[in-house]
């Protein structure tokens, strides 16, 4: 598909956005329903404790009840002395199996071990950019594929939607390719290989650029105006 196509069929996000407030009962009702991120000095603000938390928090609800894990998340602070990242990167490989059979917590020896992973990860960041949090609030949000790269790289279980979806709990502003947003990129012809790829991502960051520019909104609420523009989210 050449370039020309993928321009021709994207729609501006005027056409976007009246038909999701239609959907959703007008523009009052869409409005809120949509997120609004953290200024990049609040977002630079969270300790890295949090971080590890909530990336351990997402890896742990991928295939599993976002329930359990929550009813569960005290645990989890418990055995893992609140998330703290000097402590935990001082942790021997044979207590990391110990805690992965600690009864307080999900047992997932696999999903454990994500831990000092991801704590070298954000402890390798904070070094250079004085914390990790200062990292992400510096990201600049028309490349905010590159940070998704950087997570998968650099961290462990953090690919497809999960370091995304961490990003936009956290407060950083961010696209998702959500099943109904990955549809309509595909239906517009703005990607049309794997979802994953560089080419598929780079083409979602360009539409998105595109609507961010014209719109003036973050990327998560453009993301998430896609979303109730098509889909089965009908009021």
């Amino acid at each position: 598909m050449t370039e020309g196509v993928l321009v021709s069929l994207r729609e501006k996000f005027e056409q976007i956005y009246t038909r999701a407030a239609d959907r959703k009962g007008g523009e009052a009702a869409l409005e809120s329903l949509l997120s609004t991120p953290l200024s990049a000095e609040v977002l630079a603000t969270i300790g890295d404790d949090r971080w590890l938390a909530a990336f351990t928090q997402k890896v742990f609800q991928s295939g599993m009840s976002w329930k359990v894990v929550r009813s569960k998340w005290d645990g989890f602070e418990s055995v893992f002395f609140g998330f703290d990242i000097e402590k935990l990167l001082l942790v021997p490989n044979e207590m990391w199996e110990r805690k992965a059979t600690d009864p307080a917590i999900i047992r997932h020896l696999g999903k454990v071990m994500t831990i000092p992973d991801n704590a070298s990860m954000i402890h390798s960041a904070a070094k250079t950019h004085g914390s990790f949090a200062a990292m992400v609030a510096a990201w600049p949000s028309e490349d905010i594929i590159g940070l998704w790269r950087y997570l998968k790289s650099k961290g462990k279980r953090l690919g497809g939607n999960t370091g995304p979806y961490t990003l936009r709990v956290m407060g950083k502003d961010t696209f998702i390719l959500s099943q109904d947003v990955e549809a309509y990129l595909r239906s517009t012809g703005i990607i049309d290989g794997g979802r994953d790829t560089q080419r598929s991502l780079a083409g979602a960051q360009a539409a998105f650029n595109d609507w961010q520019q014209e719109s003036g909104r973050p990327l998560c609420q453009i993301s998430q105006i896609i979303a109730f523009s098509g889909g089965d989210n009908r009021i």
